[in-house]
């Protein structure tokens, strides 16, 4: 029987240049975005955050996903790690149970608990879920960390933070254009207006998905006197590519498929599903009878991948992935000297930086 993929949540027209292919009804969405708009201003104006101890980073997007912030929190929290920094990262845990404040343990916390990224990273790296961002980071100064690196929360008005990363997804091939039209929730794939979350920003990130691309200087020019820094997608394939039948949880999983032909996998099938998306025994099993009659090896993105049950793990492969800085001794400089701490060194060459 074939397997048919469930239809995507995130419409690829969402991240076209101007809405490309939009269905014109989308326009009848438009009071929606506005009520959207206004509740977003309404929060933020009537904010009381809570003010941490601790030096609290955002790494956050002013879209709906799909910006790849978890790679480069994955690699915050590396390096701050190499300059001795106590980091954790704080996440909400989207998609899992758990409300916490709890501090992730992979030994016994599943991706229904504590969602998927938060469980991903806690395998390297310090970890605390809570739907409470608040919460969150006093567990965090109760633990002695003195770095928290807060996923998604550019928006959040719960906590206040010391230093803004907004994560921009720079590739603009194939027409593609991150912001859309710049049309707001549900119209769009805008949070807030772009000019509103530029404001807020210390520090854009543009993502790229490989070493190839180069930066869109019409893209660039958006982010005015900002520093920006470019950092890129690097696949790390385990063995040599060949025959797979692939799939993906996430929220722009046609970009998990160009990686895989780009690195030479001959993919026998794709199958896409909502970001976040937790798959049956059923789909499972019927995904790996397509991939035994086509001889293939089944593969997924690590995201997806910590959702499954051990059994599963040992049947699936995934695609480590990881982010590189162009530059990335400018990078920790521009970060850290926002920071309450001073690097050991100014030098270029320092490797607490480069490396």
């Amino acid at each position: 029987m074939p397997l048919k993929a469930r239809r995507l949540k995130t419409p690829d027209w969402w991240y076209k240049r101007e809405a490309k292919g939009a269905p014109v009804t989308r326009y009848a969405l438009a009071p929606l975005a506005w009520i959207w708009e206004a509740v977003t201003i309404t929060r933020f104006l009537t904010a009381k955050p809570y003010r941490s101890p601790v030096c609290v980073i955002s790494v956050g997007n002013a879209t709906l996903g799909g910006s790849g912030k978890t790679p480069i929190e994955r690699e915050l929290l590396r390096r701050l790690k190499k300059l001795g920094h106590r980091a954790s990262g704080l996440s909400r845990g989207y998609g899992g149970s758990l409300s916490g404040p709890v501090r992730v343990d992979p030994t016994l916390h599943s991706a229904v608990e504590v969602g998927d990224e938060a469980l991903m990273l806690a395998r390297d790296y310090d970890m605390v879920i809570a739907r409470d961002r608040a919460e969150g980071l006093r567990l965090i100064e109760g633990e002695g960390f003195e770095i928290a690196i807060a996923d998604d929360a550019h928006q959040n008005v719960k906590i206040a933070k010391d230093i803004h990363l907004l994560v921009v997804d720079g590739d603009t091939t194939n027409d593609g254009w991150p912001f859309g039209d710049g049309s707001v929730f549900p119209m769009g794939p805008m949070r807030e207006p772009l000019a509103i979350a530029l404001k807020r920003a210390d520090i854009v990130v543009l993502w790229l998905p490989d070493e190839k691309s180069v930066v869109d200087q019409k893209l660039l020019r958006l982010f005015g006197n900002l520093p920006v820094f470019v950092a890129r997608l690097i696949p790390m394939p385990v063995g040599e590519p060949g025959k797979v039948v692939a799939f993906a949880g996430i929220a722009k999983p046609w970009k998990f498929r160009a990686t895989l032909e780009g690195l030479g996998y001959a993919v026998a099938d794709f199958h896409a599903y909502a970001d976040h998306e937790p798959l049956s025994e059923a789909d499972l099993s019927a995904l790996e009878t397509q991939a035994q009659a086509r001889d293939a090896t089944l593969i997924t993105t690590e995201k997806d991948w910590v959702k499954l049950s051990p059994a599963w793990r040992e049947k699936i492969a995934f695609l480590p992935i990881t982010a590189r800085f162009d530059d990335q001794a400018g990078f920790m400089r521009a970060l850290m000297a926002l920071t309450p701490f001073a690097p050991e060194t100014s030098s270029v060459n320092d490797k607490s930086f480069i490396k």
